[in-house]
């Protein structure tokens, strides 16, 4: 069995359901002790911009977005924001929650390529 995981999160503000939904199943792989990274890509960058995933809580019985993320990064997980999405939304590096890192696809096919699952929202 694969000692990695990846969540790959492309909806923010277009859906922060999954959003959530992403970020919690990251966690529960946290939880399993596999080392996960989320990929957000498209919409999905702005979870990691600042200011915005405060704005997302769908509620009950999921925790706000912001508790899910931090969560994830105090457990140690790696958030990679596409840099060429990013570049697309007008968002920066210091734009950035911290502990997300901008990222081109390479890292994705890096981490998928080591024979990683992954799941989509």
């Amino acid at each position: 069995m694969a000692g990695t995981f990846c969540v790959t999160i492309t909806h923010c503000r277009t859906d922060g359901d999954k959003a959530t939904l992403g970020f919690v199943v990251a966690n529960a792989a946290m939880g399993s002790e596999k080392d996960t990274m989320v990929f957000l890509s498209t919409d999905g960058v702005y979870c990691a911009m600042q200011g915005e995933a405060e704005k997302i809580n769908v509620g009950a019985p999921f925790a706000p977005l912001t508790e899910l993320m931090d969560k994830f990064i105090a457990a140690g997980g790696k958030i990679y924001v596409c840099t060429p999405c990013m570049k697309k939304r007008g968002i920066t590096e210091k734009d950035l929650i911290k502990g997300a890192t901008p990222a081109g696809g390479a890292a994705l096919v890096e981490w998928l390529a080591n024979g990683s699952p992954c799941v989509a929202y």
